[in-house]
């Protein structure tokens, strides 16, 4: 009944019983032990810890002293930091050489500042404290000039200002709109960008949780069910600082598999083998690139994970064979959920080896999900996570690099679409409920999956999709935004909601191009694909009962535009895959909001239907249909278009058409990008490395093209190639330098380095020598050199 109109019945209407709020009142005593300030209020404990000079962790427990436990998120240990303490009759007060924290006696309160006075966070009138349900919160003064970002999987624009948001691990198939405010990942931690400065608070507390922005003009608060109130505060001051900061806290990605970066292709489901040999032989008759194929969840016998239907996939080993041979690899799902069956192996493992979740009494919790009754491993336990890890070996056996979590919420076909919240988790000898540990249990699931994986394929870099997770997923796995459906305004969706979680540390992330429910069109499923073009993790995904929409699935017209887009991903992947190494050295996404590069310019606060892939390239798709034109906002500096070559000044909106072959792509003068050639796959060695230049009249322009084996982790001790590239403007004279960093030897022997713009006139000298080009193309618009440097 609450699904109709009925639910908004004049009568149905309920009453709200205020739960009294429990201020943590003045401030009793101050010490000092160790690195941890600890003071004891009135109705409270508060500890405060610095864990680097720019970065503060505040913990308040409202009745017993912190416990100072920190959750699976945190990767690092508190530097020893030095701290000047000066007290006063009102205030004690702690310096570091970047922070400055005012506590206040009476009430307590605290202010924290950076080294120039300059307000990060400050309690308002109330401050930190609880309800008589045990609910921990605090409040923060929201100014004016303040825009809130990150949250991670949120629907809605690109500012958070105004939203009220819930952190809770939820399977939501529909719908996905602005109304959902709690979705498969849960990341409590956001950024506040104001007058140029950013900060970002990382609330580490698993229970649900709920930030506010959205109730009060001036006040914006985030409280929990249960725990402790356990915040860390990040001193940016841009926003690249703030992200490099929390991904400290919260770790980073390894560079990912080269083969992950290009183009996938899954539906729920290719249900035999003949299906998926016909649909990759599609791919490579019609020379449409591929990097992997999904498996969802009728290749399993029964819905039972770690095995085939033998009758559906007769000889899945020479499946995989053969299509590791053309360059594709297969990636399976796996869910949680073990099938309740005495004569299936992972559930007799599970059940003697005491590997399932439990309620306290001892008995197994059981849940219906796709193969019936099902229990769930507790992969809060590190022994479980080793033993699900190692269960991977009948992937890997095949030659399988790659797997994909799904339903691990956990969903459960139930009216609370997951597991009972009194069931128990044993974490390692700490006894929790899954109340507290529900956000984390994808997570954990993640990091079994991962880690089995790494520890099986000697040496070559595993891939994980997961669905659900919580801050600190990046480590393990590439994350995509669940089941939007083909609608246009689910690929207007997409854009902020990738921004939002690069922002929040995934860097690796992308929805379901075209759609995953309901059916596409033609022109949605080619403007989709060139929004893809430029995801991070780029795969068409859709669902049993829709129609298809594979690249030639709406006849010539349309295949011709999908594939000249999938092509551009791979001659992309030079620049993509150095922006990748980018992000697992710095925690900065590869696609990124303008604001983050342009954090003084008003234009960009709230920018949600554009993007930057790196610093240098305005990608702005289209998202509405039958529309062939566009605005497009450009900030300061010249721009130049990717297509037309024509120059356009920023700080201002421009007109841009699009046809529905044309993406709307803007390179800033000044700077580099690099392209390669295009591949039927990433295996396919790379023949025709290009560095293209967009010069300026006058300044310098850098760059570091990154390459490796794109396979392995021999990167880490050293097997890698960093091409550092300047260039100094002097009017018509270009002065390049050039040095390789790295012991690793690419493909290519030879590059081209290729000067966009007017160039016949100009003099282009090499680490200090004049160089000549190899060609003028365009009647002088562009000039390649060859060079083996």
């Amino acid at each position: 009944m609450q699904d109709t109109s009925f639910a908004i019945h004049p009568g149905s209407k309920k009453s709200i019983e205020g739960v009294p709020y429990h201020d943590i009142g003045n401030l009793n005593s101050f010490t000092k032990v160790d690195n941890i300030f600890s003071f004891v209020c009135e109705q409270g404990f508060v500890n405060l810890q610095f864990y680097k000079e720019e970065i503060v962790r505040v913990v308040m427990n409202p009745f017993a002293s912190p416990t100072m436990e920190s959750s699976f998120a945190l990767v690092i240990e508190p530097e020893v930091v030095e701290v000047d303490v000066r007290e006063t009759i009102e205030t004690i007060e702690l310096h570091t050489s970047k922070l400055s924290i005012k506590v206040f006696r009476t009430p307590f309160r605290i202010a924290i500042y950076d080294h120039n006075e300059r307000i990060l966070v400050q309690e308002t009138i109330r401050g930190m404290g609880y309800n008589d349900k045990k609910e921990v919160i605090c409040y923060k003064e929201m100014k004016k000039e303040d825009h809130f970002y990150g949250f991670g999987e949120k629907t809605s624009f690109l500012d958070k200002r105004g939203e009220k948001m819930t952190m809770w691990n939820s399977d939501v198939f529909a719908p996905h709109n602005p109304e959902i405010d709690a979705l498969y990942q849960s990341i409590p931690f956001f950024m506040t960008l104001n007058k140029g400065f950013a900060h970002g608070i990382f609330f580490d507390n698993t229970f649900k949780s709920v930030f506010d922005m959205k109730t009060e003009n001036d006040v914006y608060s985030f409280s929990a069910e249960g725990g402790e109130l356990d915040y860390y505060v990040m001193l940016g001051p841009t926003p690249k600082n703030v992200l490099e900061q929390y991904t400290t806290l919260t770790g980073r990605m390894d560079i990912p598999p080269k083969w992950a970066l290009g183009y996938h292709q899954s539906r729920y489901s290719y249900e035999t083998e003949a299906e998926v040999r016909e649909l990759v032989n599609h791919f490579l008759e019609k020379e449409i690139p591929v990097d992997a194929i999904y498996l969802d969840i009728h290749y399993m016998d029964g819905y039972r994970v770690f095995t085939f239907d033998r009758e559906r996939f007769p000889n899945p080993e020479q499946l995989l064979k053969d299509l590791k041979k053309a360059g594709i690899h297969v990636i399976p799902i796996v869910d949680p959920g073990v099938k309740e069956d005495p004569e299936y192996s992972i559930y007799q493992e599970g059940i003697y080896g005491d590997k399932f979740c439990q309620y306290i009494d001892g008995q197994i919790y059981h849940g219906d999900v796709w193969p019936g009754k099902s229990a769930f491993p507790d992969f809060t336990n590190s022994d479980v996570r080793k033993w699900w890890g190692e269960k991977h070996k009948f992937y890997t056996d095949m030659g399988i690099e790659g797997i994909w979590n799904d339903m691990n919420e956990p969903a459960v076909f139930n009216e609370t679409k997951t597991m009972d919240t009194k069931v128990m988790h044993n974490q390692d000898g700490s006894l929790k409920t899954h109340r507290e540990m529900h956000n984390l249990y994808g997570f954990y699931m993640g990091e079994a999956t991962y880690s089995g994986m790494k520890n099986l394929l000697n040496g070559k870099r595993p891939f994980l999709l997961t669905r659900a997770g919580y801050a600190g997923v990046q480590r393990y796995a590439a994350v995509w935004t669940g089941d939007n459906r083909s609608f246009w305004e689910h690929l207007q969706m997409a854009i902020p909601m990738c921004m939002n979680l690069g922002i929040s540390g995934v860097a690796l992330t992308g929805p379901d191009v075209g759609g995953f429910a309901h059916d596409t069109t033609g022109e949605l499923l080619a403007r989709w694909t060139q929004f893809g073009t430029f995801t991070p993790y780029f795969r068409n995904h859709s669902v049993l009962e829709s129609i298809r929409q594979e690249p030639w699935s709406f006849g010539e017209e349309i295949e011709a535009v999908v594939k000249k887009y999938i092509q551009l991903r791979y001659k992309w992947m030079p620049h993509l895959y150095t922006l990748f190494h980018e992000a697992s050295k710095t925690g900065v996404p590869v696609m990124r909001p303008l604001f983050m590069e342009y954090p003084n310019d008003h234009h960009t606060f709230n920018l949600s239907d554009q993007f930057l892939i790196g610093d240098n390239v305005i990608v702005a798709p289209m998202t509405k249909p039958d529309t062939f034109h566009r605005v497009v906002y450009l900030p300061e500096g010249n721009w130049i278009n990717y297509w037309t070559g024509e120059v356009s000044e920023g700080n201002k909106h421009i007109l841009v058409e699009a046809k529905l072959d044309i993406l709307p792509i803007f390179i800033k003068e000044g700077s580099f990008v690099s392209n390669g050639s295009i591949k039927q796959s990433t295996k396919q060695l790379e023949e025709d490395l290009q560095i293209h230049l967009y010069p300026s009249n006058s300044g310098t322009a850098s760059y570091v093209l990154y390459e490796d084996d794109g396979n392995t982790f021999s990167y880490e001790q050293g097997q890698y190639l960093e091409k550092h590239i300047n260039c100094e403007f002097h009017g018509n004279r270009l002065e390049f330098t050039i040095e390789n960093k790295g012991t690793y030897k690419p493909d290519w022997k030879q590059w081209s380095l290729i000067i966009h713009g007017s160039v016949e006139e100009k003099e282009v000298l090499l680490n200090g020598e004049e160089i000549s080009p190899l060609l003028i193309q365009n009647e002088g618009e562009m000039v390649r050199f060859k060079l083996d440097i």
